[in-house]
């Protein structure tokens, strides 16, 4: 058997309507939700008794590809490719009509260059884009600032994913690919664009950033440091001197393991914290759910329509998953796994087989870290302990 191969969170606009975005308060979610043929914006509103959609469907039916984010306020945003043109606007219910502010575009003349929103912002004021070309990578201000697009920074190299690491959107993770290699750095938005390395495990290792708590410092990192040419599942601790720790219960014969959400709220406590997989094996899609101290992952059936890979952790530790059916266009689900006892088997339509479990270790005894594993966090010259304490 071959290990699980690591996917980073999609930001929920790539793939149609398959896919949708929270914002970081799990206030509202957006999608391009299907209607025959064609595809419309919809926002969701999560906060309420009862979640509920509303349609924002505009004078013709949008692009498979086009992208949408909610916004803190209840607007969406909505950024379609125009005659080579990334144009930006803000979609908002007017009764029985869709209103829309025009935000300006981004044009990429540099061939090659492909522009895509990044994840929501925290505060849910703002919103970003990512320019990636052949020679380097740009920051957008897409929405949110005073007078249309902005251009905030610009990094050299080929950047990918996107991860917020404070809670009040200054401070943005990218995986760089420079010289053959990926390694994660930070980008200070408040600081013309300041660029601090984060991630250096090994100096011909790729490391990337997948997911960040701000609340804990927990990371989750993909690596081939401790198997070359080979990606593994790691976690570590922001502004931590312990290495990356690899679980071998995250390695997950024959399946995709794709971390979606961290649960928030458990300060100074990172071996506490679930976080939420995206499982995609032979027989489907499921749900895994992992903590750091427990060293095994719980598989739990997804529920039918889930818009596979959304969710969102509440502080007490139950996860919610958007979903829409025929019967049911807009809903969510409630999954809460046990903290102790054997590991959950998934039933219904996917039935994987149940996670390699580690022996539970005494209470001192930290996992064994990966021999070329140094400085996971390497925070050598880049001032992240400073910036996230302000």
């Amino acid at each position: 058997m071959t290990a699980c191969a690591i996917e980073p969170p999609s930001t929920g606009a790539e793939d149609g309507g398959t896919r949708c975005a929270i914002t970081a308060d799990g206030t509202y979610a957006a999608r391009l939700a299907p209607a025959g043929d064609s595809w419309f914006p919809e926002r969701w509103t999560l906060d309420g008794p009862e979640p509920y959609a509303v349609p924002l469907p505009g004078n013709q039916p949008e692009e498979p590809g086009t992208g949408v984010q909610p916004m803190g306020d209840g607007r969406v945003l909505i950024h379609r490719l125009v005659a080579e043109r990334h144009a930006f606007s803000l979609l908002y219910p007017t009764g029985p009509g869709t209103g829309e502010l025009p935000l300006g575009a981004v044009e990429c003349p540099e061939p090659g260059t492909r522009l895509a929103l990044l994840p929501p912002a925290p505060g849910g004021m703002r919103a970003y884009a990512l320019a990636v070309g052949p020679r380097s990578s740009v920051v957008w201000l897409v929405a949110g600032g005073a007078f249309g697009p902005e251009r905030l920074a610009e990094v050299p190299g080929r950047c990918s994913g996107g991860v917020w690491l404070d809670r009040g959107g200054r401070l943005l993770a990218l995986d760089r690919e420079l010289g053959g290699h990926t390694k994660t750095v930070v980008v200070d938005l408040e600081r013309a664009g300041e660029v601090s390395p984060l991630l250096q495990i090994a100096d011909g290792s790729d490391d990337r950033l997948l997911l960040a708590d701000p609340d804990s410092g927990l990371l989750l990192i993909s690596s081939d440091a401790p198997s070359p040419g080979q990606e593994r599942l790691g976690w570590g601790v922001l502004g931590s001197t312990l290495p990356v720790r690899f679980p071998e219960c995250l390695r997950l014969p024959e399946c995709a393991v794709t971390p979606f959400a961290i649960q928030p709220g458990q300060v100074l406590t990172p071996e506490n914290c679930a976080v939420a997989l995206r499982v995609d094996g032979a027989l489907g899609t499921w749900v895994g759910i992992w903590r750091p101290a427990e060293r095994q992952v719980r598989h739990l059936p997804a529920p039918q329509g889930w818009l596979a890979g959304a969710g969102l952790w509440t502080e007490n530790g139950v996860l919610r998953l958007p979903y829409a059916t025929e019967a049911t266009p807009c809903g969510v689900a409630a999954l809460t796994a046990p903290r102790t006892g054997p590991p959950e088997q998934a039933r219904g339509t996917a039935e994987p087989e149940p996670a390699a479990v580690e022996p539970e270790p005494a209470a001192a005894e930290p996992e064994p870290a990966a021999a070329v594993a140094t400085r996971p966090v390497p925070l050598q010259q880049a001032p992240l302990g400073r910036l996230v304490t302000k």
